[in-house]
């Protein structure tokens, strides 16, 4: 499983599927403000990867020279993306979560922002 001690170390390597097929690049990770734990890695999708995809960390393992995420690259092609390079804005985060299927809840910190990139 991966680890938050490690997965930082991962930005760039391939991020496959359960079936193994490549879903992209990790390009970011997203920790929850409040656990101080990764929450979701932002994956660089398609040939020219201008958008990034969002996914759960929850149930990623690491592979030989990858990250295995536990949904389908059909499932991630169709959640909730922004620009390579743009800030997450706090009013989009309970999207990626209720495309995920997961509880949210706005975050503590003065601009009600839960997630935030590292």
């Amino acid at each position: 499983m991966a680890t938050i001690d490690d997965i930082s170390q991962w930005k760039g390597e391939d991020v496959v599927d359960p079936g193994g097929d490549k879903v992209g690049r990790l390009e970011e990770i997203y920790y929850d403000v409040e656990t101080d734990e990764p929450a979701f890695l932002a994956v660089k999708m398609g040939f020219l990867g201008h958008s990034l995809a969002f996914v759960p960390f929850d149930g990623a393992a690491v592979g030989k020279n990858y990250l295995v995420v536990r949904h389908a690259k059909s499932v991630v092609k169709n959640a909730p993306t922004i620009q390579a390079g743009a800030e997450l804005p706090a009013d989009e985060e309970a999207k990626i979560y209720d495309y995920y299927g997961m509880p949210y809840t706005s975050g503590t910190s003065p601009s009600g922002k839960r997630l935030v990139r590292r």
